[in-house]
């Protein structure tokens, strides 16, 4: 595709993991212990491009504070690894809803030029409709 918007990545090592070590509910399987991890991003401090910087933190989504860090918890998996790679995938998500950019729509509301053509239009039929029945004097 000729147009396509420029991919932006997060690098790793912008990128605070905080390991926790999430007890379960109770409930069925109270022995289940994940490793739940919390990933920090700092957004002003990040390499991204200031345009998106800017829709990052103007984007309403719960994750992202009012200081400009974005945390995303994962603890969906019992392995480390897994809940980083699934926190990084959010982060990238994230990230890529913030750097599109949706195309200009067009107006939808008829123009003012339009509206008064269409007006003037509708008058001069009217005059020509209450001449008909009218026998004119020669």
């Amino acid at each position: 595709m000729a147009g396509a918007p420029p991919e932006y990545t997060v690098a790793e090592s912008e990128v605070e993991f905080v390991p926790i070590r999430a007890q379960g509910a109770g409930g069925q399987n109270v022995n289940k212990v994940s490793n739940a991890v919390h990933l920090r991003f700092d957004v002003a401090a990040s390499s991204l491009p200031l345009e998106v910087k800017g829709r990052l933190l103007g984007l309403s989504d719960q994750r992202i504070s009012s200081d400009g860090i974005i945390v995303i918890k994962s603890q969906q998996y019992r392995s480390l690894e897994k809940n980083r790679e699934e926190a990084m995938e959010r982060l990238h998500e994230l990230v890529a809803r913030a750097a599109h950019v949706p195309k200009p729509r067009r107006a939808t509301k008829p123009s003012k030029a339009s509206k008064k053509r269409r007006l003037e239009g509708k008058t001069k039929r009217g005059q020509i409709k209450a001449l008909r029945g009218r026998v004119t004097e020669h």
